[in-house]
């Protein structure tokens, strides 16, 4: 990948950050934050607002392009400073991931159709992948995939149910995994669609993106044969595409919010007087925000190595499952330190601090938990060792 150059993605992101920090962090008590996400006027609202400001989805180019990864993170970094702030400038999961998907692999027609409301910022998507556990459907083993896709003359048929899908609720856009025949595929899909039926939206720990994380049941949806994305067996090929990528972009947008925590515990504790002198002078506490300040170096240096691995043109899988380890418990303990940190203050809504360790905490399982990944590099070890004997 060309990209723009690292002065250019620095001068972008630049923007990026006072808009964050200027313009949407004000909204962050604003009474439509729900359980569930922002309410879709104040998603709009916002929108609305980095059109303006001309930060709307700021990893894609006017042209169509995509920012290399290593550029992508230079500017995913700050949009990430509020947990409002991917949202505003459209580069939220899952819309981030699945616009590069489309991009990759769409045809120029689903392009045209799904891909270009997406990058304006008009319209959010869905990714229906994962099952429900009760089901003994697809979770981090993806093999286990129970939603079935039939041919029916020029069409499909898919059945099925699907949990934990982020932004179903208000998606004009989705891309539905399901199980043909010869294998996984995927489909591109108009929302709402009366065969997609939610559920209900679950109660989960974190609560910024919208439309939150729903059940859905999938009853004889009919999608035109020319909405499949590749052919018939090749969805998990599509989904390596998206996978790494996806996983780093998380890395990126929660770096942000990890260092927009360190940033409030970092002024409390230089403010805050206990037993006669700031609290950063007491070691315990001092030492605390130190370590932040390693890890937080450390996970951008993980981000930007991974990130290189993808430029070059590989699929990064085993790169991407290390960073996403390393980056997702290096913020969460920096998260965790900052509300120890800050005391009471730390575990109330009083900051977006409480919230902040409430997000990354789940980031921890969202894109593969810790121990899938380490599971999964335990296993190419082996591979490498064993591989090397004969």
């Amino acid at each position: 990948m060309s990209g723009i150059g690292i002065e250019r993605a620095t001068e972008i992101a630049a923007k990026v950050e006072a808009f964050v920090r200027e313009v949407v962090i004000p909204y962050e008590r604003d009474p439509r934050l729900g359980d569930h996400g922002p309410a879709e006027d104040l998603v709009r609202e916002l929108r609305a607002k980095a059109r303006a400001a001309g930060v709307m989805t700021p990893h894609i180019l006017a042209d169509g392009s995509h920012l290399t990864q290593r550029e992508t993170a230079i500017v995913l970094k700050p949009s990430g400073l509020s947990t409002l702030g991917p949202v505003a400038v459209n580069t939220a999961a899952p819309d981030e991931g699945n616009m590069y998907l489309i991009g990759k692999v769409g045809s120029p027609e689903l392009k045209a159709r799904f891909l270009k409301q997406l990058v304006s910022g008009e319209a959010r998507s869905a990714f229906f992948m994962t099952e429900p556990s009760e089901d003994n459907g697809a979770g981090s083993d993806p093999s286990m995939m129970l939603t079935t896709a039939k041919p029916d003359g020029n069409h499909w048929v898919i059945n099925g149910r699907k949990t934990l899908i982020t932004g179903a609720q208000g998606a004009k856009v989705g891309i539905v995994m399901a199980k043909s025949d010869d294998g996984a595929c995927m489909f591109l899909v108009d929302l709402p669609d009366p065969a997609i039926k939610i559920e209900r939206v679950l109660d989960t720990i974190d609560s910024s993106m919208p439309g939150g994380h729903a059940v859905i049941n999938i009853d004889n949806l009919r999608v035109p044969a020319d909405q499949m994305l590749g052919n018939s067996g090749e969805g998990f090929k599509y989904a390596q595409i998206r996978l790494s990528p996806a996983r780093l972009s998380h890395c990126m947008r929660w770096h942000g919010a990890a260092t927009r925590a360190h940033e409030i515990a970092s002024n409390y504790a230089c403010k805050r007087m206990a037993f006669g002198k700031p609290l950063i002078d007491h070691e315990g506490v001092g030492f605390m925000l130190a370590d932040n300040m390693i890890d937080l170096r450390q996970a951008a240096l993980m981000i930007d190595w991974c990130a290189d691995v993808l430029d070059s043109g590989s699929l990064g899988t085993v790169e991407s499952s290390m960073a996403k380890v390393a980056v997702s418990e290096a913020l969460f303990r920096v998260a965790d330190r900052c509300v120890q940190v800050m005391g009471g203050k730390g575990v109330t809504g009083d900051t977006p601090v409480e919230l902040i360790f409430r997000e990354i905490r789940a980031f921890r399982i969202y894109d593969g938990p810790t121990e899938v990944h380490k599971w999964s590099l335990a296993k190419k070890i082996k591979r490498d060792i064993l591989g090397a004997r004969h």
